[in-house]
């Protein structure tokens, strides 16, 4: 019998609909909450929600080593793309984590979505989504204040949802998961150890082996943190090295906007100081060629002078820009023959001019002989050889007292200079000077030779020399009208004589009497006599066949004062004497110091012991260079210096000082470099910068010699002839005034090829002195550095770039 619908079965009423709606709804739910359970139980993936409180995460401490990367505390506050809203919704603390999987700073898959494929590549990217979710969906409160410390695994269970479940379906049921988990409490985020467990047996062996593992944090008390809160909203290790911006640990992943800052600080790090800069040099276009003298050869200069009557076409012209170009060796170069021998003989091609020789080869001068140019020891003054002519100024003036008290004199009009290159046979230094005019490269003869020059003119303004330094000067067939304009040029001949210092004046009208050299000579003595000069001696050298007269200038005011006629007057008390860098002539007198403690007053002590004695007028009431009182500023510099150089300079440098002839201190002050070589067969040139202290009048007082320079110019001698520049502090200085480049490209002008350049200065200028050597490829033979202060010495190379500048 077939029951119909609604039939009674077991004796019970039949339910009503509404009943079994009821049921059938509550196995619906049932199901639901079933299914929903067991996917969220199969998952421990979660996306980060990006922590918007002021909170502050625990920092991560990364060590790396070949097998795993230990994380520890990191603090890392990610706000990109974080909005207003964000802020106000909530806020996540980070947590103690542990992270299975060095991604190397690539995101995992586990974070990819395929509708914004471009959260793969930028993983700032990847946090605003999170964050825009976090808007809809506010975690619950409590979420807050539970996650105090805990282990994330993030890292893990991204690492191995790749690994585990490869294929897309599980990475679109991730992403949505990521989704639902937003608005879960603890409770539905919470995994079970056992479950903890199997995912990470079920890490992968290849993974563990081949990249750095991120290893658990374990408290003091040697229990790791539970795992229970692993599934967080964290961003993994990797990713939050990222986007991180500070300057903490960033272990395996640093950022990329740390990266970036870095670099650029760097490179501006490297510019100031000179490294990575590459420098390109070129040959020198000018007519000089290798004899190319910067403010002598200024071409365009000269051809816009108005006049040249007073020589100011043998004057200084510099260049606006100093140049930066290098000047070519001449063909066959070699190393110049060492003194003494070199004062005899030096190398035709290293200086191969023979005009002068067949022009003052009668008079001894020079002459050509082979692969050698000879020098006999004549001028036209004394054919027969300077030295027999000095004995005999000598002998016409004991007094003169060559080496003893005349020490340091000026030769006008030198030539090739073979009176200042005897004179050292008598311990006398001779500062000799001559044109660059038709006799040809004769100051660059007497470098070569190794004998002091400069090259200059008495033409419209002062010489580069304080007033009241020179012992003697002389002048033999000079060919410098002494007597014209009022004896302007005589004039400052008197402003650079010590008082009682002597004027040798060996001239033809001194001894003949023709009607023009007659006209001269009674010009002159009136000349000398107005000007309260002296002639103690006329005499004749019977050998040479030339006769001198020589003068001696007052040691006080007494005979100015006396005079009937104020012609030439004396000089306006605003008129510094000592004022030389670019100063016009002047016709006109200084008057002599008065009083016994002023420069001036008397004269130095004798030759040696003026090398070392403090001269009288420096005192305890003036302050040094240095900032002591003066007399003891001067002592300690001598000390000083005395100390490195024979510790350093001599003995520790490898210079082989045989080798070393012409050196020049491009920042004397007191002279107390060039003092400590005294033993040395050197001479220096001392060189006070028109910007530093007026010291150059104590070198003069110690019996060395020297003169004012800009080293933002070029310096007025031929190319290679020194063989050693020392350079105290100097280039610090000029960064200030002009750039560099055009300084050492100077350098490398004046410098010999094998000879050395020593500095000493603070260790940034050092550093890049030292790139601009190198980019010269010279030989850097010592850098030292100790604090902010640095040593360097580097030696020439014979290198020369093969291009030449374009025409200016």
């Amino acid at each position: 019998m077939a029951f119909g619908r609604g039939a009674k079965m077991d004796g019970r009423r039949p339910s009503s609909p509404s009943s079994s709606m009821c049921t059938t709804t509550t196995v619906v739910v049932f199901v639901a909450l079933c299914m929903v359970g067991a996917w969220m139980m199969t998952s421990s993936t979660v996306f980060p929600v990006e922590p918007t409180s002021n909170k502050k995460s625990e920092p991560i401490e990364v060590s790396t080593s070949n097998k795993k990367t230990e994380v520890k505390d990191q603090r890392a506050e990610v706000g990109f793309g974080e909005t207003d809203e964000a802020a106000k919704s909530g806020s996540v603390s980070s947590e103690k984590f542990e992270d299975t999987d060095n991604n190397d700073n690539v995101p995992d898959e586990s974070h990819s979505n395929r509708d914004a494929p471009e959260e793969e590549k930028f993983p700032e990217n990847a946090m605003e989504k999170p964050v825009e979710m976090a808007e809809e969906k506010e975690p619950p409160k409590e979420k807050e204040d539970s996650k105090d410390s805990f282990d994330d695994a993030n890292g893990k269970s991204e690492g191995q949802s790749a690994k585990e479940g490869g294929e897309s379906g599980d990475e679109e049921e991730k992403s949505e998961e990521r989704k639902d988990k937003e608005t879960t409490t603890d409770n539905d985020v919470e995994k079970s150890d056992a479950e903890k467990k199997e995912d990470q047996e079920g890490k992968s062996e290849d993974d563990a082996t081949e990249q750095p593992q991120i290893e658990e944090k374990v408290e003091e008390s040697g229990e790791k943190e539970p795992a229970a809160k692993a599934n967080e909203v964290f961003p993994d290790g990797a990713q939050s090295e990222l986007l991180k911006e500070s300057n903490t640990e960033n272990g395996s992943f640093p950022t990329q906007a740390a990266e970036s800052k870095n670099e650029k600080e760097a490179q501006a790090a490297s510019k100031s100081s000179g490294d990575e800069i590459t420098y390109s040099w070129k040959l020198c276009n000018s007519s000089a060629v290798t004899d190319y003298i910067p403010c002598l050869d200024n071409e365009k200069a000269i051809k816009k002078l108005h006049s040249t009557k007073h020589y100011e076409h043998r004057e200084r012209h510099c260049p606006a820009e100093p140049p930066t170009c290098l000047v070519p060796l001449p063909e066959g170069y070699k190393r110049p023959i060492e003194w003494p021998k070199s004062r005899d003989k030096v190398w035709y091609s290293n200086v191969p001019h023979t005009k002068l020789a067949e022009y003052k080869g009668h008079q001894n001068w020079v002459k050509v002989s082979g692969d050698h140019l000879l020098f006999p020891g004549g001028g036209t003054q004394f054919k027969n050889g300077a030295l027999h002519y000095i004995d005999t100024i000598q002998q016409a003036l004991p007094d003169i007292a060559w080496g003893k008290r005349s020490r340091v004199i000026l030769d006008v009009g030198c030539g090739v200079a073979s009176f200042g290159g005897y004179m050292f046979d008598r311990d006398v230094l001779t500062m000799s000077f001559a044109p660059k005019d038709e006799h040809e490269a004769q100051v660059q003869f007497a470098l070569e030779r190794g004998i002091p020059a400069i090259s200059a003119v008495m033409g419209t303004k002062r010489l580069p020399y304080p007033s009241r330094v020179f012992d003697v000067i002389h002048c033999a067939r000079c060919r410098v009208p002494w007597h014209i304009e009022g004896g302007k040029l005589l004039l400052e001949l008197n402003r650079l004589l010590r008082p009682g210092g002597y004027f040798v004046w060996s001239a033809t009208p001194v001894y003949q009497k023709l009607p023009e050299d007659v006209e001269i000579w009674n010009a002159m003595s009136s000349l000398a006599k107005s000007m309260c000069w002296k002639m103690v001696k006329k005499t004749k050298d019977t050998l040479n066949q030339v006769g001198m007269a020589i003068y001696q200038k007052p040691m006080d005011n007494n005979c100015y004062e006396k005079r009937s006629e104020d012609s030439p007057p004396l000089c306006k008390e605003t008129d510094d004497a000592d004022a030389a860098w670019n100063v016009p002539l002047q016709a006109c007198i200084p008057k002599l110091p008065i009083g016994p403690s002023v420069r001036g007053s008397k004269w130095p002590e004798m030759w040696p012991q003026r090398l070392e004695k403090t001269p009288f007028w420096i005192d305890g009431s003036h302050v040094g260079v240095y900032g002591k009182p003066a007399n003891e500023d001067f002592e300690a510099d001598h000390a000083h210096w005395k100390r490195v150089v024979s510790k350093s300079y001599v003995n520790g440098m490898g210079i082989d000082w045989s080798k070393v002839r012409n050196v020049m201190d491009m920042r004397a002050v007191y002279g107390g470099f060039a003092a400590a070589l005294r033993d040395q067969k050197v001479w220096v040139m001392n060189i006070v910068p028109v910007d530093s202290p007026d010291t150059l009048p104590i070198v003069y007082e110690r019996g060395l010699f020297g003169m004012y320079h800009d080293w933002c110019e070029s310096f007025s001698t031929y190319p290679r002839t020194y063989d050693l520049l020392h350079a105290d502090h100097l280039f610090s200085k000029l960064k200030k005034r002009c750039k560099l480049l055009g300084v050492f490209a100077e350098v490398d002008r004046i410098l010999r090829p094998e000879g050395k350049l020593i500095v000493r200065d603070d260790a940034e200028t050092i550093s890049e002195l030292e790139s601009m050597a190198k980019s010269l490829q010279w030989e850097v033979r010592m850098t030292y550095a100790r604090g902010k202060e640095g040593l360097l010495c580097v030696q020439k190379t014979t290198w020369r770039p093969k291009e030449i500048e374009a025409s200016m």
